[in-house]
């Protein structure tokens, strides 16, 4: 099958900085199921400056054409691409994508994230860019969400949209999912990783944590606000930003992970958690809610010190074999959660639809 897929959220060369993996990870899924697959990367030019992003030039990288605009596609799109447009699917993510996409005038399948929602909600793109994207929303053939919650909070807006909506989350690399069980260490372990942007709400879970006997906590990332954090609490094990090898070799040696974040369109990090056998503890009413189910294979909490500090506490009171049900449990969950399980349950969702 021939798909074209389209978003900015798509790293030009394999190991950019700064551009998550997720949508990559679909399309290399994609391809490895024996599928066919081009990426259009619609660029505004001044949104790379404002995010601090790498610029390219027009043009084709490998299988990736990358297209840079200064106007938010004022006017046909196609005579930018020139190229045969005789695909059997299209699949555009993200704001930007999904604009291309329908004015294309081709039958497309629209990815939502939580910019997605942010343009259907916030003020500040009412005059324009919401009626722009809803029009879009109900041309679009199918609506994947990328999480429960942003399926949720969409249908809550549009309800009209239910028949043609369904979820699709990302996967992990299967070969990462841990086969054994371990007992908590003394001290307890306890680990976060973010890049430090204040949504990520690591500076909760140092404040929580501060002067708990039995527990140790280490943070992985980086970012403007590190010298803040790291005058919370000295005793705090900061890493720094690591590898993805390395974040998961240091996952598969604690015990619990907690992030607290708030807006994340899903969040892969609490299923390399899982995989790597921690107790994962995630954000109620956000992105990895659904999959983490409260209590069955881990945790959701809010960002506030005091509650995670009930909770980091209750977790460490639990008796072993609840833990090793947690544990099992998490492990179970993310076996259904593999990029090439994902992938596939996204086609099929949009074949059942279509």
């Amino acid at each position: 099958m021939k798909i074209l897929f389209i978003t900015d959220l798509y790293p030009v060369i394999e190991n950019e900085k700064n551009t998550p993996k997720t949508l990559y990870d679909f399309v290399q899924s994609f391809k490895n199921l024996g599928h066919n697959v081009n990426v259009i990367k619609p660029n505004f030019i001044l949104n790379s400056f404002i995010r601090k992003k790498p610029f390219y030039k027009t043009g084709l990288y490998n299988d990736i054409f990358n297209i840079n605009y200064w106007t938010p596609f004022w006017f046909n799109v196609k005579n930018k691409i020139n190229q045969n447009l005789d695909y059997d699917l299209v699949i555009a993510h993200m704001p930007s994508g999904i604009l291309f996409a329908d004015k294309l005038k081709v039958p497309f399948i629209a990815g939502i994230h939580n910019s997605d929602l942010t343009v259907l909600t916030s003020p500040i793109y009412k005059i324009h860019f919401r009626h722009r994207l809803l029009k879009a929303l109900k041309n679009a053939k199918c609506i994947a969400c990328r999480s429960e919650i942003i399926k949720k909070k969409l249908l809550n807006l549009y309800p009209e949209f239910v028949e043609k909506t369904f979820t699709a989350p990302s996967g992990i690399d299967e070969n990462i999912i841990k086969d054994t069980l371990t007992p908590f260490h003394n001290p307890v372990k306890v680990l976060t990783c973010a890049n430090f942007k204040k949504r990520k709400n690591i500076d909760k879970v140092i404040l929580a944590l501060k002067d708990m006997e039995g527990f140790e906590l280490t943070v992985i990332g980086d970012g403007d606000g590190r010298k803040k954090l790291e005058k919370l609490d000295k005793k705090v094990k900061f890493t720094g930003a690591l590898p993805n090898n390395k974040v998961i070799e240091i996952m598969r040696d604690n015990d619990i992970f907690i992030l607290p974040s708030i807006g994340e369109t899903f969040g892969m990090v609490y299923l390399e958690a899982m995989a790597s056998g921690c107790i994962t503890i995630g954000t109620k009413d956000d992105g990895i809610d659904g999959i983490i189910q409260n209590q069955k294979n881990g945790f959701l909490t809010i960002p506030d010190p005091i509650e995670i500090r009930k909770l980091i506490q209750y977790i460490k009171s639990m008796d072993e074999e609840t833990l090793k049900l947690l544990q099992h449990n998490s492990l179970s969950t993310i076996k259904l959660y593999t990029k090439t399980a994902c992938a596939e349950q996204y086609l099929q969702q949009i074949f059942k639809i279509l």
